[in-house]
């Protein structure tokens, strides 16, 4: 690989605290040499092609959290290649995969599996997780030292909770021992049984169950009591409500923890569903407008630390069912960056909030040397045109499944240019 060399772009890096116009130097072997206003076409050599980037921005790979691939078991919803080529469509360039597979995550051997694949076929760093029960049936912990041993930096049940509070007390206890961290998907089975979309107004109207919004609270308030006794790793996957974020906020004063949210719960709510708009069927469910702004409010005030796109891909037969039959979930991807903007564009949030909610942050909790800019570390990074107008159209989409929730969706900002270890792996 030869050097490479780009200048006049906007670097923005919160974990180095950059935000200025300038270079970026690529080495031969696909790390960052130089960064920032030092790099300019003064100091680079007169013989070496410089790359202009008419002040395009330079941000670090996104890190997503939250991310269902279709390996093993699923292959004909999402497999790795298409996975990594739709995460390189958005900037993204590391993952970490649920367990929610066939078979599931649970044992070294699947690991081993897993990461062999995820070897050979993908073109970004995956990252898997494990689950936190065997099968993920709730019942029995999964080894988590073995686990940890194999490569698992983060271990959830994906979609399903811990409902069993002394299991939950165990996990803690052993997520204690061993510095693992622990994800849970926050929803209580029995007040969510047979809900489809937020309990309200629209639900009672388009005559759907709904599932109310201390379903996420429950579990919420009964992990981070037990977490004041046990302190470990806990994150909590993503959050839906304004009261959660209340709880949260008051609660970050007492335990150490971290949260994430889902880029559809920021950019939408359950006015958007519609007539039954079964590619919005999404868990945790799209909640109210006053909702959806205390979320956004929570990334301002940093009582929320990360976005998810949540990207689960579902074949298009699994969404065009009525909406009681239809899969919950949507492919987000490649669009999560760009919906993310959204709230830069409409002065809901700063763009270094929404880089480093991106970035850095779900790097630091995952304990992973990722979403940096850094100098001598791999160059992931992906260049973005913040001005760009364009529509998501679902046939345009990379990934294999095309069950987007924002179809037809006018975006600002889009990403041209992707790079892992210093290759371009993906140009508009």
């Amino acid at each position: 690989m030869k050097k490479q060399y780009f200048i006049n772009a906007n670097i923005m890096d919160p974990h180095n605290s950059l935000n200025e116009n300038g270079g970026l130097i690529i080495s031969e072997n696909g790390t960052i040499e130089a960064i920032g206003k030092k790099v300019n076409s003064n100091n680079i050599p007169a013989r070496e092609k410089i790359i202009d980037l008419k002040e395009k921005y330079i941000f670090p790979g996104l890190v997503d959290m939250r991310v269902f691939a279709g390996e093993p078991g699923y292959e004909y919803k999402e497999n790795f290649r298409t996975l990594s080529n739709a995460a390189l469509a958005g900037g993204v360039t590391s993952v970490v995969t649920m367990p929610n597979t066939d078979p599931v995550i649970d044992n070294v051997s699947i690991v081993d599996f897993l990461k062999r694949r995820g070897r050979d076929k993908s073109k970004i760093n995956v990252f898997p997780s494990a689950s936190l029960t065997k099968n993920i049936e709730g019942n029995n912990m999964t080894e988590f030292g073995l686990l940890q041993n194999k490569g698992i930096i983060a271990f959830t049940d994906g979609t399903k909770t811990i409902q069993n509070t002394q299991l939950m007390v165990r996990i803690m206890n052993s997520a204690k021992d061993l510095g693992t961290l622990i994800m849970q998907h926050a929803e209580d089975y029995d007040l969510a049984k047979n809900g489809m979309i937020n309990s309200g107004i629209v639900a009672t109207k388009l005559g759907l169950s709904g599932i109310p919004d201390v379903a996420e609270r429950i579990i919420i308030e009964r992990d981070l009591t037990l977490l004041e006794n046990i302190k470990c790793r806990y994150h909590i996957s993503q959050i839906s409500s304004g009261k959660s974020v209340e709880i949260i906020k008051e609660r970050k004063e007492k335990v150490k923890f971290t949260t994430g949210v889902s880029i559809n719960n920021l950019s939408l709510n359950e006015n958007d569903i519609g007539d039954f708009r079964t590619f919005l069927k999404l868990s945790p469910p799209l909640r109210k407008e006053e909702d959806r702004i205390a979320l956004v409010q929570g990334l301002k005030d940093e009582t929320i630390d990360v976005i998810v796109s949540d990207h689960k891909p579902e074949d298009e037969e699994q969404k065009r069912l009525t909406f009681a039959q239809a899969s919950t979930g949507a492919s987000g991807i490649e669009t999560l960056l760009s919906l993310s903007l959204e709230l830069y564009h409409n002065d809901s949030l700063k763009l270094e909030t929404i880089i480093k909610a991106l970035t850095s942050n779900p790097a630091k909790i995952l304990k992973i040397n990722k979403g940096n800019l850094s100098i001598d570390n791999d160059a992931d990074f992906c260049i973005v045109d913040l001005e760009k107008p364009w529509i998501v159209k679902k046939e345009k989409l990379i990934s294999k499944s095309k069950n987007t929730s924002i179809e037809n969706k006018k975006l600002q900002g889009k990403v041209t240019n992707t790079f892992v270890k210093g290759e371009e792996l993906f140009k508009l």
